[in-house]
């Protein structure tokens, strides 16, 4: 928690935050707390808070009480918020940031304490990744699974609807936290998510220095909640008095979940993005997917890069998981293959043209007729996460001789004597969290 020498108190409403911050004193923002990580080498990550407008604010690095850096900065006058960028920073830990408020005679300090550097990943998306590890396969082994991860944290944000873009999260369901077998199946649709969980573990087995993840998702969620309005005047979405209540269960007002959900974390710098989502459009704005999905990724690089003073990279690697089958018959045949063709921008496969520094997870193979959740929401999230941590080796971390994809077509004939079409393909086998599989 964080630590406060002085305080300055005023009870205001939640969805007012953003505008009134000023009201509660000297603070961080919501999400720089004790245990969390920040972006490391070669981003600087982003310090920011609010305080009294025209005070200097100093904020200091420490590690075992050696001094590393101090930044120093006033708080603007229009936003009554500060901010600073650290000087990038190698992996590890745990360091001490402080922030000392001076104003006239007073003075205030602020310390969060075991704060790592490492790679910062944002998960969104809709029940797929909302699923916590409780929900799915081999559960208790996975929940037991945590010593060996004290330096993968995790943040979980609350679900929260906002008719404005809000600067800072208005509520948190998990603060920064080691991981535990509680805080990872704290219920079911709750958190922590199991596709992050298990994504940033992957990683961290193969990168062997601290992840932070963030989770900020809702089940039954069109991406029409997630997107900004301007991303979505770009692709012409008009609103709609009627969506239908079977596919969207949750809320499906335009951009309330961006405005108070992601938007609220575009001043942090982060590694990257990974995304579970598009159930909720098999059925609503399906032949949109193809423009909204790809303006929704442009968006949030341009929001995120601006946010954090140029730290996150403008076209920062985005991985999404392709949908999986729907067992039960309650999804035309044509639907489910419509939606996945428009989640590539209709090329059939990323990175493209139009969805540059992307990645994919092809799941169409893990239908789960069994699962108690319905089928549309399959229990095998480790084969999920395991081929999107492939995908973000390749992609985000440019390493080489790695499959990650599937096979893609280098000749098409049609041999109409025959009656035969003849594709030749590149057949490739990579290894899953479950063995060998073709891809």
């Amino acid at each position: 928690m964080v630590v406060l020498v002085f305080v300055l108190g005023l009870v205001l409403p939640l969805i007012q935050r953003a505008h009134t911050s000023a009201g509660v004193g000297f603070q961080f923002a919501s999400y720089i707390d004790d245990y969390m990580v920040l972006q490391k080498e070669p981003a600087g990550a982003v310090i920011w808070g609010y305080g009294i407008s025209g005070a200097t604010v100093t904020v200091t690095l420490c590690q075992d009480q050696e001094i590393i850096m101090k930044k120093v900065t006033h708080v603007k006058a229009y936003s009554n918020s500060w901010m600073v960028v650290l000087d990038p920073m190698k992996p590890g830990g745990p360091y001490e940031v402080m922030a000392q408020q001076t104003f006239g005679k007073m003075n205030l300090t602020l310390r969060v304490h075991d704060v790592l550097f490492g790679d910062v990943w944002l998960c969104s998306g809709q029940s797929n990744m909302q699923m916590t590890v409780l929900q799915i396969f081999n559960a208790t082994r996975e929940l037991s699974n945590t010593t060996a991860y004290q330096s993968v944290r995790i943040l979980s944000v609350s679900l929260i609807q906002a008719e404005q873009e809000l600067e800072d999260l208005a509520e948190v369901d998990l603060r920064w936290s080691k991981p535990t077998s509680e805080n990872l199946g704290h219920g079911k649709f709750e958190y922590m998510s199991a596709v992050c969980w298990l994504f940033g573990r992957y990683l961290y087995d193969t990168l062997r220095y601290p992840i932070g993840l963030i989770s900020s998702s809702w089940g039954g969620t069109p991406i029409e909640a997630w997107s900004s309005g301007r991303s979505l005047k770009a692709c012409g979405v008009h609103r709609q008095g009627f969506i239908p209540s079977d596919s969207v269960t949750g809320p499906s007002e335009y951009s309330v979940l961006w405005n108070a959900m992601i938007h609220p974390l575009s001043n942090m710098t982060l590694k990257g993005v990974i995304w579970y989502q598009g159930e909720s459009n098999v059925n609503f704005n399906r032949d949109l997917y193809n423009c909204t999905f790809p303006a929704l990724i442009e968006d949030w690089r341009q929001t995120f890069h601006h946010g954090s003073q140029g730290q996150t990279e403008r076209l920062f690697p985005f991985g999404f998981v392709q949908l999986s089958s729907v067992l039960a018959g309650a999804v035309s045949n044509d639907q489910l293959p419509q939606i996945r063709w428009h989640q590539t921008a209709d090329f059939g496969y990323v990175p493209n043209l139009r969805m540059p520094n992307t990645f994919m997870a092809v799941a169409m193979d893990l239908g789960d007729r069994n699962s108690p959740f319905g089928s549309v929401h399959p229990r095998d999230k480790q084969t999920v996460a395991y081929r999107l941590h492939l995908g973000a080796r390749a992609v985000a971390y440019g390493e080489k001789q790695l499959i990650f994809q599937g096979p893609l077509p280098e000749k098409i004939e049609l041999l109409a004597d025959k009656g035969l079409l003849n594709i030749r393909s590149h057949v490739v086998m990579t290894i899953s969290a479950s063995g060998f599989q073709f891809l």
